[in-house]
C-alpha cells in the first residue's frame, strides 16, 4: 500500500501542471476562443518564473510572474483576434513558436543554475494516517492548488452567473449580445484568466515538478497535450482534469515499467504516453463516426456506452464576433 501511495503521489505531482493548463484552456475555449500558444506559453512562463524567483529569492513571486507572463501572451491573442479580427489559429501558432524561442534565448544565463523552489507543504493531522500523509501531506503546494482549482473552476463555470455568461458567449455570441452581455470583453477576460492558469502551469514545472531551468526543460509538448485533453474532457473542467491525471499516470507508469522490462529501450516508455493518449482520444470520439452511429441505431443498447462520456464542443468555438454586424 505504501508503494501504491507513492505512485499516486507521483501522479498527482506530475499531473498538477497539466491540470492547470487544461483548466486554463477549457475556460478560454468555453468562451469560443482557441489558444494554440499553450506550449510556448508554458515554456516561457517556466523560464520567467525561475528567473524571477532567482532574482528575488522568492519562488512565490516567481509563480506570480509566470501567471503574469501567461496572461500577457493570452492578451496578445485576445486583442488581435477579438478586437482586430485576426485568425485565432494563425496568431496562436505564431505565438507558440515566438514564445518558445524567446524563452530559450532570454533564459540562457539561468540554464543549469541553482534557484529556489516552492518546496513542500505539510497538512496538519495527516501524519497520523501514513497513506494520506504520503499522498497529500508531503506534496508540493502546486498539487493542492491544482486540486482546489478543479473544484473552483467547476463551481464558477456552472454555479455562478459569470460562468453562465462565459458559456453563453461560447455557445451563441449573437444571443448573448442580444441579452446585453459584452461578448468581446467576456472573451478577453476568459483569455486572461485561462492564460494566467497556463502561466501557473509553466511555473509549476520549473519551481516544483522539475526545479530549475534548462534545455530541454521537461515541459516541451505539454501545451499540445493539454489541448488534446480539453477535447478528451469534452470541455468540462472535471473530466478534463481526469484526462490530465490519466496522461500523468501513463508517464509515471513508464518509469516503473523500465525497471520491470529492462531490455526495452527507455525511449519507448518516454514516448508511449503520447500515442496512447491519441488512441484514447480516438476511442472517446468513436461514437461520432458515421458507421458507429449506424450500429447504435441498429443496436440501441450501444447508445448507453456512447453517452457515458459526451464530447460536445462550444457551438461558437473558433468563430469571430463583430457587434456591429451581429455576427
Amino acid at each position: 500500500m505504501q508503494e501504491f501511495a507513492l505512485i499516486m503521489a507521483g501522479i498527482l505531482l506530475a499531473g498538477a501542471p497539466l491540470v492547470l493548463a487544461t483548466l486554463g484552456e477549457t475556460i478560454t475555449e468555453k468562451a469560443g476562443v482557441i489558444n494554440l500558444s499553450l506550449d510556448g506559453t508554458i515554456i516561457l512562463s517556466a523560464m520567467a518564473s525561475f528567473a524571477l524567483a532567482s532574482i528575488t529569492g522568492s519562488a512565490w513571486i516567481g509563480a506570480l510572474g509566470g501567471m503574469a507572463v501567461g496572461a500577457l501572451v493570452a492578451s496578445v491573442l485576445g486583442l488581435t483576434n477579438i478586437y482586430l479580427g485576426q485568425s485565432q489559429l494563425a496568431v496562436g501558432f505564431i505565438l507558440t513558436l515566438l514564445t518558445r524561442d524567446l524563452a530559450y534565448f532570454l533564459g540562457h544565463s539561468y540554464s543549469r543554475q541553482p534557484g529556489p523552489s516552492l518546496g513542500y507543504w505539510g497538512i496538519p493531522g495527516l501524519s497520523e494516517t501514513p497513506l494520506l500523509d504520503l499522498l497529500l501531506g508531503r506534496q508540493s503546494p502546486v498539487v493542492s492548488i491544482s486540486l482546489a482549482a478543479i473544484a473552483l473552476c467547476w463551481w464558477w463555470m456552472y454555479k455562478t452567473s459569470a460562468g453562465m455568461r462565459l458559456r453563453a458567449v461560447g455557445e451563441s455570441p449573437r444571443a448573448a449580445f442580444g441579452r446585453g452581455i459584452r461578448v468581446r470583453l467576456s472573451r478577453l477576460m476568459a483569455c486572461l484568466v485561462g492564460g494566467a492558469l497556463v502561466g501557473l502551469a509553466g511555473a509549476a514545472y520549473s519551481l516544483a515538478v522539475k526545479p530549475g531551468w534548462g534545455r530541454p526543460q521537461g515541459c516541451e509538448g505539454a501545451g499540445w497535450i493539454a489541448l488534446a485533453i480539453v477535447i478528451f474532457g469534452g470541455w468540462h473542467p472535471v473530466r478534463a482534469a481526469i484526462g490530465a491525471y490519466f496522461f500523468a499516470a501513463l508517464q509515471v507508469s513508464g518509469i516503473y515499467l523500465q525497471d520491470i522490462f529492462p531490455s526495452i529501450p527507455a525511449q519507448v516508455f518516454q514516448v508511449a504516453p503520447f500515442p496512447m493518449m491519441i488512441v484514447t482520444l480516438l476511442a472517446v470520439n468513436l461514437g461520432r463516426v458515421g458507421f458507429v452511429q449506424d450500429m447504435m441505431r441498429r443496436y440501441p443498447f450501444l447508445g448507453r456506452f456512447s453517452g457515458s462520456w459526451p464530447i460536445t464542443a462550444p457551438a461558437a468555438l473558433g468563430q469571430d464576433f463583430d457587434p456591429k454586424k451581429g455576427l
